[in-house]
């Protein structure tokens, strides 16, 4: 029997690079497939890329406005019926600079919907998963969610907030069965990447990568797949008595703390 076998994944960020590979192991292990984006292009590029898209649904969202998470929310169990694993993986890293050079607007955007966008994801499908007493929700944070990181205080400041919802939630669903955790990924060689590569330097962002990866003791960035693994691992019954965990996917960064 498959791991996912007949349950229903709903993954926001959809379209992304880890969202994208995500979806894919969930259809390998027998789930349907819910993807959420701001993106409805990169939406159905994605789906159409996907083997066993029949299974899979679309929807086009904000995960900042609460009344688009409803949306997704209502029309993901008016079409499968339940929410089994929530992947809450929608996030942005902004500006790149200093504190003393960031703009107010720009922090406020990236804790908009890299909190925010965790915040009332959570909110609206918990009610789910009480109701059907169990489920899996895995938030996305970041090594930058457990340490600081010069020129990303707007999204390091995020991811350490997903922390404390994770563990807040967890503690608040333990007796309904609802495990979450966070994953707190290093650099994954993904678009997000290369924005922050092109933010630190846009005349050398080779060499960014090159002292990024230094910094990681496997000596490269993760792919999507490596995170991937871990969420399909987080949920499904594998994982059946964790919740509120940090769960590091880093080359061995957290080691050298």
């Amino acid at each position: 029997m498959k791991r996912l076998d007949s349950k229903t994944v709903l993954i926001t960020g959809g379209s992304g690079g880890i969202g994208k590979v995500t979806a894919q192991k969930a259809l390998d292990e027998g789930a349907n497939v819910v993807l959420v984006d701001i993106d409805s292009d990169a939406l159905e590029e994605t789906k159409s890329g996907l083997n066993g898209n029949d299974r899979v649904h679309t929807i086009t969202a904000d995960v900042s406005d609460e009344e688009d998470v409803k949306t997704y929310v209502n029309e993901t169990t008016d079409k499968f019926g339940t929410i089994d694993v929530f992947f809450n993986n929608a996030g942005i890293i902004g500006d790149v600079n200093f504190v003393h050079k960031q703009t107010y607007e720009n922090f406020q955007r990236v804790l908009n919907i890299n909190a925010g966008g965790v915040f009332l994801g959570m909110k609206h499908v918990i009610p789910v998963m009480r109701e059907q007493n169990g489920g899996s929700i895995i938030n996305t944070s970041s090594v930058d969610g457990l340490r600081g990181s010069p020129g990303l205080s707007p999204y390091s400041t995020s991811k350490h907030a997903v922390v404390g919802l994770t563990k807040t939630a967890a503690l608040e669903n333990a007796e309904h069965k609802i495990r979450i955790n966070s994953i707190h990924p290093s650099p994954v060689g993904t678009s997000m990447m290369d924005e922050v590569e092109k933010g630190l330097a846009d005349e050398d962002a080779e060499n960014i990568k090159n002292q990024l990866e230094a910094t990681i003791p496997f000596g490269e960035y993760a792919e999507a797949e490596d995170i991937a693994n871990l969420v399909i691992f987080l949920g499904s019954k594998e994982s059946r008595f964790i919740t509120g965990s940090q769960y590091r996917i880093d080359g061995g960064m957290g080691a050298q703390q």
